[in-house]
């Protein structure tokens, strides 16, 4: 490493240690692989998708459906397509 990686690893310990001899131990102290470990307990619990709505799979259906108008024979969309199917399928599922 360079002197300013050096000074800077040094400032860090000395931070660190500094720090726990106060009773700050609430610092993240940077784990071996680089990432850092968090003093504040367990993370929530991840949250459920949420379900899909009646008009969300009606829009999604009207999309899928009226995609291949909006598209060049090549896969991509045509010019403003991806905007143009969007609204149309709103439209759609909206009746």
């Amino acid at each position: 490493m360079g002197a300013w990686e050096d000074g800077f690893a040094a400032g860090w310990r000395a931070g660190i240690s500094q720090g726990s001899r106060f009773g700050h131990t609430d610092i993240a102290a940077p784990m071996p692989d680089g990432r850092r470990a968090s003093s504040r307990g367990k993370a929530a619990p991840a949250k459920k998708p949420r379900k899909a709505s009646a008009a969300n799979k009606r829009y999604g259906a009207a999309f899928k459906r009226l995609a291949p108008k909006y598209k060049k024979k090549s896969g991509g969309w045509k010019k403003d397509g991806f905007k143009r199917c969007a609204a149309a399928a709103r439209k759609e599922a909206k009746r």
